[in-house]
């Protein structure tokens, strides 16, 4: 087998980016080609902030059987982030990667082996571990044996992280905490308003500081400027349906928000005329929702279940199931509902230390 460290030579990066579709169906890849080749030329509007070493595996017929990337950041001396991470199911193949992975950190006086991580908190990462069905928008997806091949290789898992898929809500359904929870936020002069379209740079913008705030204590966090924010999440523009976002104030603040968007399985990562259609299609008739992102500031303790209170009503006019996507471990809103829970999808960050 061979290993290749490549910058810009369009062969390798060519083999890059043509991997996965030998790997998944038209179904479950998830990946955006485009997305992909602006971050291995760094031209991403994250480039800026991250050091990015890219590898491709090739076996002894010279067929590419494995890729991966090594991130590094200026300001974190010990860790560095491996990412992108695809191989063909061979124990040998996998092992020769990881090894090589390790190989380059340790030249590098890397202590410790995060993964898997595409570059950026903000881009992707965590790992799937159990219900290999069709994949949810935004969700982080891999081979069903990748886990075996990491724990293989010397990583232990260090983070826990879970999407819970909610039956439908109709009006049968009766949560009398979640309303005095709304009721008294309400009454203590908060507002929780549905945004409308004109509203959602503004939603953003204020959405992006409380981000900042809320997610600095997850273990890969790393912050970036609002314009950077901004670029990364504009896309978000053409695919939200607002009836679906929640924003809350107190004396005019920002101090919540809930983000949920039709769930579009994979078509927003291959844009061609076909599914653009479809796209738009989903936007205006949704058949389920995926509650992204849900932040409550502190000092504001409750109020999130007031937020799911407001979109809880949302669901109920609609009559559609969903998915609350993501939760990491100790975190409240990973029990939202717990009743209405019909399955939990499973996901983990791990760690290989040096």
């Amino acid at each position: 087998m061979n290993c290749i460290k490549f910058e810009k030579q369009v062969k390798y990066i060519d083999d890059f980016i043509k991997l996965p579709r030998k790997l998944y169906t038209k179904e479950d890849n998830m990946e955006d080609s485009d997305t992909i080749l602006d971050i291995l030329c760094g031209k991403h509007p994250l480039s800026k902030y991250f050091k990015l070493d890219k590898f491709v595996v090739y076996n002894d017929d010279d067929e590419i059987v494995g890729r991966f990337c090594i991130t590094s950041y200026p300001d974190d001396k010990d860790t560095c982030y491996i990412g992108f991470f695809e191989c063909i199911n061979d124990k040998k193949t996998a092992k020769y990667l990881f090894d090589e992975a390790s190989k380059f950190a340790k030249e590098n006086k890397f202590k410790h082996i995060v993964g898997p991580v595409d570059a950026s908190f903000w881009i992707k990462y965590r790992l799937k571990i159990n219900k290999f069905e069709r994949p949810y928008t935004g969700e982080p997806y891999n081979k069903d044996y990748y886990f075996d091949l990491f724990k293989a290789n010397k990583f232990n898992v260090i983070e826990h992280y879970v999407s819970n898929r909610y039956e439908t809500v109709d009006e049968t359904y009766k949560s009398p905490k979640f309303k005095e929870h709304y009721d008294e936020f309400i009454n203590l002069g908060y507002e929780i308003v549905k945004p409308k379209d004109k509203d959602f740079d503004k939603c953003m913008e204020e959405v992006y500081y409380m981000v900042t705030n809320l997610y600095s204590d997850f273990p890969i966090f790393k912050n970036v400027e609002k314009e950077d924010f901004l670029k990364v999440f504009s896309s978000f523009k053409k695919i939200i349906n607002m009836d679906m976002v929640r924003m809350a104030y107190f004396k005019g603040k920002p101090v919540g928000f809930y983000i949920s968007v039709p769930n579009y399985n994979n078509l927003v990562y291959h844009l061609n005329a076909i599914n653009i259609a479809k796209i738009l299609k989903i936007r205006k008739k949704p058949t389920d929702y995926v509650m992204l992102y849900m932040g409550v500031e502190k000092g504001h303790t409750g109020l999130g279940k007031a937020l799911v209170y407001s979109i809880m009503l949302e669901l109920m006019e609609s009559g559609l199931p969903s998915i609350g996507a993501l939760a990491r471990d100790g975190k409240i809103n990973a029990k939202y509902a717990s009743e209405k829970i019909d399955s939990t999808y499973e996901y983990v960050l791990l760690e290989r230390k040096l």
